[in-house]
């Protein structure tokens, strides 16, 4: 293989079952283990595991299988014709590591979102023209405007991280791949709308999503990032929350 200046390595559970393990500890023997970072879901989950090699020219070498035998091509319709949103720093940030993550971007659009009061943030979302993504394509600023008109002082962020449909693997995707941007999110729809609580469902079947959501609030909250995010929970039993005093899954 050529020389790289840098490798991401996959440790989505799709390459995790794949033989990731096994393809991080030989690049790490090749390379050095401070060249070598995990990341998440890398698209071509068949081809799993995968890597991808990061030269300094700015070229990017995606490799498959247990000793990166198969080079693959990063210019295939496959990635082209895709424009990764949501997905856009999956496979690029550690999802361990929260520096990466804030050197990446993360979180930069709440501080910008606290900068503005709350009806300016939906406002700024109805003229995006974002809609749901759960089938009924309900315009999510529209959405927001209600909740937020609604009386009374005590309001829910609830993220559904259930992910029920059968192959439906977009929620587990971001969740292990980049669990900082579902901690954002919340974090500004609670601006919006004036919640000050929140809780994530999380399938118990999705264990390294829930795994990593807990290590990516504990970071923020260490950080000082967390106030102001909301509260999470999710569907497997954990510590007390403090807050509530009852059990919370995530924290």
């Amino acid at each position: 293989m050529k020389a790289a200046i840098s490798w991401r390595c996959c440790d989505a559970t799709s390459c995790r079952a794949a033989g990731a393990a096994a393809l991080r500890q030989s690049l790490v023997a090749q390379h050095g283990v401070e060249r070598v970072k995990s990341v998440g879901c890398l698209r071509l989950c068949g081809q799993g595991p995968l890597a991808a090699a990061d030269h300094e020219d700015g070229r990017v070498e995606l490799f498959g299988g247990v000793a990166a035998e198969r080079q693959l091509d990063p210019e295939h319709p496959f990635f082209t014709l895709q424009r990764s949103v949501v997905l856009e720093r999956c496979g690029l940030v550690d999802p361990g590591c929260l520096d990466d993550a804030l050197a990446q971007g993360a979180y930069a659009a709440l501080a910008a979102c606290r900068q503005l009061p709350p009806k300016a943030v939906v406002e700024e979302l109805e003229r995006s023209g974002l809609r749901g993504r759960g089938g009924a394509g309900y315009p999510t600023g529209r959405k927001w405007q209600l909740v937020a008109a609604q009386p009374g002082s005590s309001k829910v962020v609830v993220c559904n991280a259930d992910e029920g449909d059968p192959g439906a693997f977009m929620d587990r995707a971001v969740l292990e791949g980049d669990p900082h941007r579902l901690l954002e999110g919340m974090a500004i729809a609670a601006h919006a709308v004036g919640a000050s609580e929140g809780f994530i469902y999380v399938r118990a079947e999705y264990p390294l999503a829930i795994e990593r959501l807990r290590r990516a609030i504990a970071a923020a909250e260490a950080r000082g990032l967390r106030a102001g995010l909301p509260c999470s929970c999710a569907s497997v039993p954990g510590p007390t929350c403090a807050a509530r005093k009852r059990p919370c899954c995530i924290r």
